[in-house]
């Protein structure tokens, strides 16, 4: 599959792709399987291309314009999937062998209380919605299971890396380094 295919209507008020999330999407492309749970979708794109591998996708997102963004992007890529207005993992029900993730990460900056915008948000030092993650995704997981999530130089992902968590993929950028972790016993 060719990420190229992949067509994402910006919306109002819904982050649209950039580098993170093509980074990420390049790791689901290889690595996504089963049913999948596209935490915190936004546009969709993440769920988009496992669905298009042919996963079963629940796309879930605690903002009803992300959910709405991620199902007209659906439609325009062919491919259907659940849609789960959730605050992180509050209403997810099940297991899934794919969890992925590109959460919120960018620190505040003193100057203010935190950016206006809930896809960027990532509290004091970033990793607010990381560390629910990281302490919640376990809970959600199928005996074989792979977790992909995104992280920054900006929050000290290093800690994270451990046990079977390793980084698959990283970029350089002008002002920091993302890498997407993928923690699996499949892999």
């Amino acid at each position: 599959m060719d990420l190229e295919g992949i067509k994402i209507k910006a919306c109002s008020g819904v982050y649209e792709p950039r580098e993170d999330s093509y980074l990420l999407a390049q790791m689901v492309e290889k690595y996504a399987f089963g049913s999948v749970l596209d935490l915190g979708t936004g546009s969709g794109i993440q769920g988009i291309v496992a669905a298009k591998k042919g996963c079963n996708v629940v796309f879930s997102d605690i903002d009803e314009k992300a959910l709405e963004c991620a199902k007209e992007n659906a439609v325009l890529n062919g491919v259907t999937g659940t849609f789960v207005e959730s605050d992180m993992f509050s209403s997810i029900k099940g297991a899934f062998n794919t969890i992925i993730f590109n959460p919120p990460y960018l620190p505040e900056d003193g100057s203010s209380k935190g950016s206006e915008d809930i896809a960027l948000d990532g509290g004091y030092d970033g990793r607010k919605y990381i560390d629910i993650f990281l302490k919640e995704y376990k809970n959600h997981i199928a005996n074989e299971y792979a977790a992909l999530w995104l992280e920054s130089s900006l929050n000290s992902y290093e800690n994270d890396v451990a046990g079977n968590a390793k980084i698959v993929a990283s970029s350089r950028l002008f002002f920091e380094e993302l890498v997407v972790v993928m923690a699996s016993n499949r892999f």
